[in-house]
């Protein structure tokens, strides 16, 4: 034959049960169907191929072929991904979201968002998460938009009318800097003093909390739009900063950063909410990632 025809769904299960089960007869036991009913649909499954899957004569019990081989390994893909699109029509059956869109706030701490991401995935295994990393006003913003139904937030001086906020703990920040920065050489600072150096402030991408300033003291401000830089700044001695405590607890202890006694400085709790539009609340996956986020307070 020139060119192969199509195989069915029951063929390639029958196929993987036979070698799953070692024999013909054993996998006519295990489907609850005659031996020859087996045979038969093997002998089908080879004639639509145009290729022997088992060796019969050679051996007793049968026994793949090289072509055969090949064949279960596809086979095992095909039925994979059958399965993989039945689980997803019966969530979609049973309310399950399509997506779920998550934005998160950039402070967040990644051992959190890793242990309710890894949860998700193994909750709900047939939706897929997109996920959004952003500052400041840009998680109320893909929220408002719909670009994400729901957000992790840190405190926001804007109108959030329309929004559902749901309290998820909070971050603690910590001013910092390298050991070899001024301000960490000087010990104990007179009052004002950090104003006479860089302060790394993190800024914001969206609209709505564009202009507005969070916790800077310094006359002078580098404005950066990533953690990272700010961090890696840090480190190099640019300036100084505020930064979440379990961000830089390593560092801390490394002595790769200090931190300030700033008499400006009090106690600095970035309190985190998690939020939706009250127009469209969450379905059960995106819920239930909420009711994760609280239960790691």
């Amino acid at each position: 034959m020139s060119e192969p025809g199509f195989p069915s769904l029951s063929q390639l299960q029958v196929l993987l049960t036979v070698v799953d089960a070692g024999s013909f007869a054993a996998a006519a036991r295990r489907l609850n169907r005659a031996t020859s009913a087996i045979t038969y649909a093997i002998d089908n499954l080879e004639a639509q191929l145009g290729l022997p899957l088992f060796d019969r004569v050679a051996t007793r019990k049968p026994e793949l072929t090289q072509a055969g081989r090949a064949i279960v390994a596809e086979a095992r893909t095909v039925t994979h991904s059958v399965d993989m699109l039945r689980a997803k029509v019966k969530g979609l059956l049973e309310g399950l979201e399509a997506e779920v869109s998550v934005a998160v706030d950039v402070m967040l701490p990644t051992s959190r968002l890793v242990d309710a991401l890894q949860a998700f995935q193994a909750t709900f295994p047939t939706v897929p998460l997109r996920l959004h990393v952003e500052t400041l006003g840009a998680i109320t913003q893909l929220v408002s938009e719909r670009a994400a139904v729901v957000g992790i937030s840190g405190p926001l001086h804007v109108d959030t009318t329309g929004l559902e906020r749901i309290t998820i703990g909070h971050v603690e920040f910590v001013p910092v800097a390298a050991p070899f920065h001024p301000l960490a050489r000087l010990g104990a600072q007179t009052p004002g003093a950090a104003r006479n150096h860089i302060q790394l402030v993190l800024t914001d991408r969206s609209k709505l909390t564009e202009g507005q300033d969070f916790g800077v003291i310094s006359t002078k401000s580098w404005r950066l739009a990533d953690l990272g830089a700010k961090h890696a700044l840090l480190l190099a001695g640019v300036g100084w900063g505020n930064m979440p405590a379990a961000m830089v607890q390593g560092d801390l202890d490394a002595g790769r950063l200090v931190k300030l006694d700033l008499p400006e400085w009090s106690e600095s709790i970035y309190p985190l909410k998690a939020l939706y539009r009250t127009d469209t609340p969450p379905g059960p996956a995106a819920q239930w990632l909420i009711e994760r986020f609280k239960s790691q307070i």
